[in-house]
């Protein structure tokens, strides 16, 4: 189940990232063409906020079974650095959670805004502030923080 979950992760992931940049995209070209607000859009709104949300399910998931965050909660880590156990226990998942919060609070707000050019600009607003925090949260391959491949090898 643990590899199934991280397969999981792995693919949502990308999923996540996609919905958020197409939704942006969107949002952008709505608002600075003023363009309507149509279904797709709205579908777009939804699904980023939903592939967000089950991508939080799986992340707490692993979360609780990762060795990395074990051994930050048990002390293991350096306290001198930043290091894996570090950033995995805290940065990673304060920034991701912060994330999923921005979507879920702008995807609410969007979907109660009554003119089009609003919807798209909170859109705009709060899903451009959480694709920044998950840029900066990702364990990149070049980071100094912790290591991840683009794709992991099963």
């Amino acid at each position: 189940m643990f590899s199934t979950l991280i397969f999981l992760h792995s693919l949502i992931r990308w999923v996540v990232l996609a919905t958020l940049l197409y939704s942006l995209f969107r949002a952008y070209r709505g608002y600075t063409y003023n363009v309507v607000f149509i279904k797709a859009d709205e579908a777009w709104r939804h699904w980023t906020a939903t592939t967000t949300h089950i991508q939080l399910i799986i992340g707490i998931l692993l979360y609780s079974k990762r060795d990395t965050v074990k051994a930050f909660l048990s002390g293991s880590g350096s306290r001198n650095h930043i290091t894996e156990p570090l950033f995995f226990g805290i940065i990673h998942i304060a920034l991701m959670l912060s994330a999923i919060v921005m979507v879920t609070i702008g995807s609410a707000m969007a979907k109660r805004k009554t003119v089009d050019k609003e919807k798209f600009k909170t859109i705009l607003i709060w899903f451009g502030a959480a694709l920044l925090l998950i840029l900066i949260a990702i364990p990149w391959p070049f980071s100094p923080l912790a290591q991840r491949p683009y794709l992991r090898q099963f």
